[in-house]
């Protein structure tokens, strides 16, 4: 054999070899991956001649599969709208499932997760029509409806836990938008409201409460440095510390003022208290200074803040940032500079206080049913950290029912129900409005609530707004409605 024909043969094997390489790999190896991409159209299309499982809230759907005459069988449709909209999300023929439950629990809803494959087995030998599983929620019906009402037209977001189990009770974002309108089975209307969709520069379809471009908490963040502060074993809740109308930042000409005139205390000192209850920047900013930011940036960790977790969508992480020098530390104590945080971390923090310093791992779905209502499986509480000791979980507790009782969170009271809570008015820029924060928890003294609210610019008070006249309001009806009243 001649050397070119030689070259030509091993080049031919070579290819052969390379072609059997290939579709082993994407036969055996990719099959899975490829199979659950949300935009393959073969497993949409079989996914689509069988029901696909409700998404339940107190046993009503808010999200479930309707007959069709089509070739596609089923419908989508959410009887909540835009109501549940960041937590349904939406399933879409032409765009796959995403955006909330729809695309995180894609593979239960289907009725192709591992989990079924007894069930799937079962219902081939039995001749029974297969379809997908069922989730119910641990959403509270009144707690959504209370949160998405007083939210109203402003856009931002509510979440409410429970302290005791991390179960998340509401979870609101607006602007919100009706998912129905991508489920449908009329091709250019689905793409035109994508198009719109995504062009809308309100951003409807971003899940404020765990994603986005996420927030400078402000003030609401002093519940962390005062927690450092505690554990540190250097402060009690009545440690008298600097408080100046001004403090006087290192390494800089820019100082730190409070946002009223004039000092925190008498002599310039406030006691720990009385700074979380007046929301006193310049004791705050001390504080950081004080502690060192090993120290601040340890405490923030404790609480998740960092963390990569799922509920079952991915929460984008908090963050505090890993370098910082004195004025840095200062302006991140009070919860500005480059910290940022999403709404469900904020509720985390105060429901990690509330539940005696223990931070439970939030979670959205309680449990999973087959169509004949059989438990698939079953949520269990998981403890992700103990950010504090329950003392000091105590004393922070009483420091939160006075921002609540006579300070800045006055909007937030409850009658005949003790709350603690903290204001934040986090500034964002020069000229810009600031957002409005609230988070608490009610009852002070056995939790059953836990709640976080964000009013992007201020909503519609604008330049004017205050986490304590925006926020509170909002948390307050949203607490109601978890406790009934």
């Amino acid at each position: 054999m001649n050397a070119p024909i030689r070259r030509i043969s091993t080049l031919v094997a070579l290819l052969f070899a390379a072609l059997l390489l290939s579709s082993t790999w994407i036969q055996f190896v990719q099959a899975k991956e490829l199979q659950e991409r949300p935009d393959n159209r073969r497993t949409l299309l079989a996914n689509y001649a069988r029901e696909r499982g409700q998404i339940l809230v107190g046993g009503n759907p808010i999200a479930r599969s309707v007959p069709s005459d089509d070739e596609l069988k089923w419908l989508r449709t959410y009887p909540g709208k835009d109501l549940y909209s960041h937590i349904t999300g939406y399933y879409s023929f032409t765009y796959g499932a995403g955006g909330g439950i729809e695309g995180a629990e894609d593979a239960l809803l289907s009725g192709s997760s591992d989990k079924l494959f007894y069930r799937r087995v079962t219902d081939i030998l039995t001749g029974k029509e297969q379809s997908g599983a069922s989730l119910e929620l641990t959403i509270n019906a009144k707690a959504q409806a209370a949160a998405d009402k007083a939210l109203g037209n402003q856009r931002g977001a509510v979440v409410a836990l429970d302290p005791k189990t991390g179960a998340i009770l509401a979870m609101v974002s607006h602007p919100a938008y009706d998912p129905s309108v991508l489920s449908s089975h009329d091709t250019a209307k689905v793409q035109a409201a994508w198009k719109e969709l995504n062009a809308d520069k309100s951003r409807p379809m971003v899940n404020r409460a765990i994603a986005g471009n996420l927030y400078p908490p402000g003030s609401t963040f002093k519940v962390v440095t005062a927690a450092a502060a505690l554990e540190s074993g250097k402060f009690t809740e009545e440690s008298s510390i600097p408080g100046p109308a001004t403090l006087d930042l290192p390494l800089t000409t820019t100082n730190l003022p409070n946002d009223f005139p004039g000092a925190c205390g008498p002599n310039n000192r406030v006691t720990l208290t009385r700074a979380l209850e007046i929301s006193c920047n310049t004791a705050f900013g001390w504080l950081g200074m004080e502690l060192g930011a090993d120290e601040f940036r340890s405490q923030a960790a404790k609480f998740g803040i960092g963390d990569r977790i799922s509920v079952p969508m991915t929460v984008t992480p908090s963050s505090v940032p890993a370098e910082l020098n004195a004025p840095q530390l200062a302006q991140s104590a009070i919860g500005q500079y480059d910290v940022r945080m999403t709404p469900l971390q904020v509720a985390m923090i105060s429901a990690g206080v509330a539940n005696n310093g223990i931070v439970m791992k939030p979670y959205l779905v309680g449990r999973v049913t087959s169509s004949d209502l059989e438990t698939i499986d079953e949520a269990s509480p998981e403890q992700m950290s103990q950010a504090v000791s329950a003392d000091t979980a105590g004393a922070l507790t009483r420091m939160m029912q006075k921002v609540v009782e006579s300070g800045t969170g006055t909007a937030a009271q409850i009658s005949g129900v003790s709350v603690a809570g903290k204001t934040g008015t986090a500034q964002q820029g020069p000229g810009q409005p600031p957002h409005a924060w609230f988070t608490g928890f009610a009852p002070a003294d056995d939790a059953k609530v836990a709640v976080a609210v964000v009013v992007e610019d201020g909503g519609t008070a604008g330049n004017e707004a205050a986490g304590g006249r925006v926020a509170a309001p909002i948390a307050k009806a949203v607490m109601e409605a978890v406790l009934g009243r």
